[in-house]
């Protein structure tokens, strides 16, 4: 049976776009949701009720005993390497989230950049004799 995926709320789609960076950032839709890309590495998004960010490890380590913060996880027990999901408490403190958005974009910056994949050239069909 497929899983239904929920909007986003319009007010967490609107916390996303307050504290969402600029240039360099990119923004597009991920799976029908709003997202931050930085050279092609995506930093930070949002999925249904939940706004999550790529953080370094060590950043991880560090707030993996406090509360509210969890691995992300689209399907559950399938977590996304790297993203975690911004505890709910934090939403609300603009200020406070957008230090750990640049977080993210940092971190982001410091991968190695995305390339698109060559599209491959079709074979021309043999003929047929």
């Amino acid at each position: 049976m497929p899983v239904k995926w929920r909007k986003s709320s319009p007010k967490l789609i609107a916390t996303f776009e307050a504290v969402a960076p600029g240039p360099p950032a990119v923004h597009r839709k991920m799976f029908g949701y709003p997202a931050a890309f930085v050279n092609g590495n995506m930093f930070m998004g949002l999925f249904q009720e939940e706004m999550f960010l790529r953080l370094p490890e060590d950043v991880r380590a560090k707030i993996a005993k406090d509360d509210g913060w969890k691995r992300f996880e689209v399907m559950p027990g399938r977590p996304m390497s790297e993203y975690v999901v911004v505890p709910e408490s934090l939403l609300d403190q603009e200020d406070r989230l957008r230090q750990w958005v640049t977080k993210a974009l940092l971190y982001g910056e410091s991968l190695k950049p995305k390339t698109k994949a060559k599209s491959k050239a079709k074979k021309p069909a043999k003929k047929r004799k």
